[in-house]
């Protein structure tokens, strides 16, 4: 069964997209009216240095992965059989599977960005080559107790976020237990408890659209299920404080027997998530069959 991922924020690059926009004139031009600027001209040239601001990056990658879809279901025809995006990408799974329009994906995106890139104040740091088990023993014991689990992107990678203080007097901690710890050049503590602001904003944001019947089933970030029509927008508003389970999210997968997976979109941070995260599934499973055997 084939999986089309989509990636999110981080995963831009000067000149993404730049063979797609001519390609897709019409949605290139609806992305310009809906965002008031050229995106062509931020993508490929960024004159301004606007592209790794979250309001700015948020369209961009979007705009991108959808564009990428669409050129890849015309090139190929295959329709998936469930799709998933990190963060951010998890709108581009829902266009792909029919759930609203490109200009409303990029509406929404467009004030989530905007929300999110206004949040100013805490940090965020990635965890490498420890557990996540590890990671909650040494947050229990050191009393770090402002700082939540943002991301489980793999078994050994976990992004933190939180109160800015305890992100950098985590580092010590970290590095003795270990683990390789970098703090990451973030504005605020996103998918954590002090987005609580930005998700209430953006809930009331979401009551002005209707959503759509899906096509293929759409991983939830928040819950590692497919979303379901009626509570589709809870979800979405509640990503923005919870943690993404990408490690959840793929092995739910796995066990559904989605073994292709094809990612959509800028870079390919995701692939080399998955490829990490099957070793450990087929590890697990071998270590299950031993143990039944």
């Amino acid at each position: 069964m084939l999986t089309y991922v989509f990636p999110g924020q981080g995963s831009q690059f000067k000149g993404m997209g730049k063979e797609l926009f001519d390609d897709f004139k019409t949605l290139s031009d609806v992305a310009d009216s809906v965002l008031g600027y050229s995106l062509r001209e931020l993508c490929v040239d960024d004159p301004q240095n606007q592209l790794n601001k979250t309001q700015f990056t948020q369209p961009a990658i979007y705009v991108v992965s959808a564009l990428s879809y669409l050129k890849c279901y015309e090139d190929s025809s295959r329709k998936a059989d469930y799709l998933a995006g990190h963060s951010l990408g998890e709108y581009n799974a829902l266009f792909a599977a029919g759930a609203f329009d490109f200009e409303t994906g990029l509406k929404l995106v467009k004030k989530r960005g905007e929300l999110m890139g206004r949040a100013n104040s805490g940090g965020m740091a990635a965890v490498l080559g420890i557990s996540v088990q590890e990671i909650n023993n040494i947050l229990r014991d050191s009393n770090f107790i402002n700082i939540d689990v943002a991301n489980f992107n793999s078994g050994t990678q976990t992004v933190l976020s939180g109160d800015l203080a305890e992100i950098n007097a985590a580092a010590k901690v970290f590095e003795r237990n270990k683990a390789r710890y970098i703090v990451l050049p973030v504005s605020a503590a996103f998918h954590s408890r002090y987005m609580n602001d930005a998700k209430k904003e953006f809930e009331a944001f979401l009551d002005n659209f209707t959503f759509c019947p899906m096509g293929a089933p759409v991983i939830s970030n928040v819950t590692a299920r497919p979303h379901t029509s009626d509570s589709l927008k809870f979800y979405l508003g509640d990503q923005i404080t919870n943690s993404v389970r990408w490690l959840d999210t793929v092995y739910y997968l796995l066990d559904q027997g989605a073994f292709e997976f094809k990612e959509v979109g800028p870079g390919n941070v995701l692939t080399k998530l998955i490829d990490s995260i099957k070793l450990t599934h087929l590890s697990l499973d071998s270590e299950l069959n031993r143990q039944v055997a």
